[in-house]
């Protein structure tokens, strides 16, 4: 089908190198947290305040494995990588980019998680342990990996294109 899939850590970049890419590339963008929002009429920190952890997860799945796309950059929420269901749809729907951001950079980036809207389960509560369950997840389901520390987000958008095989 012919998209891109981004994954990551919240922060990595996902949704802004994600619209600048699907630009460059002559691309449709869809950012899989904005249509949950959209759908729920709610923020993401809003739904899973609501509906818990589980309950997110739930609408999330939904939402992702029912994407039908063709030539687009899908920007995904960071805890699509919780969902088989979901990353086997979004695999099979084009190349999956993981976004790799050290633990030290998410932290630089995200001061609040709650606020953000990022989903901790069961007894995750920290960043390090939130990583350390993350981080394996991504690897399992990334066709292709772009570290993302220390680049600018023109050098992120440039580091993905060329990952993929995309002349910008």
């Amino acid at each position: 089908m012919d998209n891109l899939v981004l994954i990551g850590m919240p922060s990595s970049g996902k949704s802004t190198a994600g619209v600048l890419l699907a630009k460059r590339i002559g691309f449709g963008f869809i950012d899989t947290d904005l249509i949950i929002q959209g759908e729920q009429g709610a923020l993401l920190s809003q739904i899973i305040e609501r509906e818990g952890a589980e309950g997110f997860l739930a609408i999330e799945e939904r939402v992702n494995a029912g994407i039908a796309a063709m030539r687009c950059v899908i920007a995904t929420g960071g805890s699509v990588c919780y969902l088989p269901r979901a990353m086997e749809h979004l695999k099979k729907l084009g190349t999956v980019v993981y976004l790799e951001l050290s633990e030290e950079e998410v932290a630089r980036r995200v001061p609040d998680f709650v606020r953000r809207g990022v989903v901790m389960r069961g007894n995750i509560s920290t960043l390090k342990e939130l990583y350390a369950e993350r981080v394996p997840l991504y690897e399992k389901y990334a066709d292709v990996t772009v570290r993302c520390d220390g680049q600018t987000i023109d050098e992120t958008v440039a580091a993905i294109a060329a990952a993929t095989g995309f002349v910008i």
